[in-house]
């Protein structure tokens, strides 16, 4: 998923090291411990995918964590964590 809408408005939507940062600052957890039944943390993680790559794109991303998960529906959720899972297949072996 690499762009997610809110309201109306596109934002982009990446993993990043900021966004695995904003994550740690957040939740006090590193992202490779995150509990993927959580909705929590990944409603979470989400919002610090978003918040991270907008910065970098250099759009404007000024939504809090609960106005963030206020304005998603479950089912945004469900399409990301679907997205990770289909570019942890395509990452060519190191």
């Amino acid at each position: 998923m690499k762009r997610i809408t809110i309201d109306g408005k596109e934002y982009p939507c990446r993993v990043t090291m900021g966004a695995m940062l904003r994550f740690k600052d957040e939740t006090g957890k590193d992202v490779s411990k995150m509990d993927t039944t959580d909705v929590a943390e990944l409603v979470t993680f989400l919002w610090c995918c978003i918040a991270s790559a907008s910065k970098a794109d250099g759009v404007e991303f000024g939504m809090s964590l609960m106005d963030f998960a206020d304005r998603i529906a479950p089912d945004t959720i469900t399409e990301f964590c679907n997205s990770m899972g289909q570019e942890k297949k395509t990452e060519p072996a190191t």
